[in-house]
Order: C-alpha cells, then structure tokens, then sequence
C-alpha cells in the first residue's frame, strides 16, 4: 500500500478489492528503525473499513511489542516485525499469537538468516526482504534467490507449513523466478501501482496469463 496515491486511496482500495490480489500488505514506518515515515492507525482503520483482503501489516519500527495490540485491534490479519529490531523474538511472536494475528518475522538482506531459521516452527510466515527496508521503488537484491532457497530448502526438510514471502523489486521480470525458487508470497508495491493496468499486472505477477 506504501506505492498508492493517497490522493485517491480509496479508487486504490476498490482496485484491490476487484484484482487478483489475495492480501493487502501495509508498511509502517517509524522513522528510527528506518529512515522515513510511513502512515499508523487512522489509515489502517480506513484500510479495516474499506477494504475486503486481509491486511498483511509489516512493522518496520522499533519496540514493536508496544504496538502490537493496536494494530491488530485496528484490523491487522498478520503482523510482521523485524527479527533485529528486538533481542529475543518469542515474547513478540507469543503477543501477536495471544491477539489472534498471523505471526511473521522479517529480516534485511544484510540480517545473518541465523537470525530466522530456529523460529521457522514458532511463525506463520517469514519474510526475506530483497531491498532494504525504509523506501520503495528499490532494485531487487539479486542475492535473494540464494536466500529464499536455503529457506525454502529448511522448510521442506522439517517437514513445516511456514510460508516465505518476499518483498522488494517484485516485478514480472522476477517474478516467476521467485515462485520457483520457493516463495509462497510476493508483496510487489511499485509494480502494481505504476502499471497502466494495476489489475492485468496482478494477474502476470501471479503468473495467471
């Protein structure tokens, strides 16, 4: 949602709502843990009121246990924190389970995946960023792919549900490359949103056509 007009966010939001979309991943930024500022709980109760996909909401802030409660009463349906902004993971990933969330740990491509692995049967989802995280329109980190395999590869030998998403430089130039490297998401915000027709661009990043 970060790649949006908010001009027109509700036009974005029925857009959503039509395509082929599944979730609607929304980014908060706190300007600590990443260098810019992104939107908080009045547009999410905007985005619980209008629109019909589950909210997939990837906190990029430090303390996340602090905000966990709200968001998920402001409407999140998952909710993602960064494995670095906190020194143990369980506390919060027990909160967000105790608030009846879909729970999701997150890290930067300079974050060691030591940092994620022993947490694969504890989460729902884990999420390999491919830029940075703080700004979209980012180039996709080509290292990614090495990544999502090694995860991917975890997931399969322990037998686990876990499912991987990637957010990034999602477009339809690698987006196929992704789903067979094992991804089971992609947030992609530039891409839809840039497209002369948002909803056709779902469709080819889905690799429906």
């Amino acid at each position: 949602m970060l790649s949006a007009d908010f001009g027109h966010l509700a036009d974005d939001i029925r857009m959503i709502n039509r395509s082929e979309a599944e979730w609607l991943h929304v980014d908060v930024m706190d300007g600590v843990f990443v260098p810019n500022i992104s939107f908080g709980f009045p547009v999410m109760e905007v985005l619980k009121k209008e629109c019909t996909k589950p909210l997939d909401v990837h906190l990029m802030i430090t303390h996340p246990e602090r905000y966990v409660e709200r968001f998920a009463d402001a409407g999140a349906w998952s909710i993602g924190f960064h494995s670095e902004a906190v020194e143990d993971p369980m506390p919060v990933i027990e909160l967000i389970r105790k608030k009846g969330c879909r729970t999701c740990l997150t890290v930067n491509p300079d974050i060691s995946l030591d940092r994620l692995l022993p947490y694969l049967a504890e989460v729902d989802m884990v999420l390999l960023m491919s830029v940075f995280a703080g700004y979209g329109g980012q180039r996709f980190i080509e290292e990614t792919y090495e990544r999502l395999r090694m995860v991917r590869r975890v997931i399969d030998e322990n037998g686990l549900k876990t499912l991987i998403e990637i957010d990034g430089g999602v477009n339809t130039g690698n987006a196929k490359q992704l789903w067979d490297a094992g991804a089971d998401v992609l947030v992609a915000g530039s891409a839809v949103f840039k497209a002369k027709n948002p909803e056709k661009e779902i469709i080819r990043l889905k690799c429906l056509d």
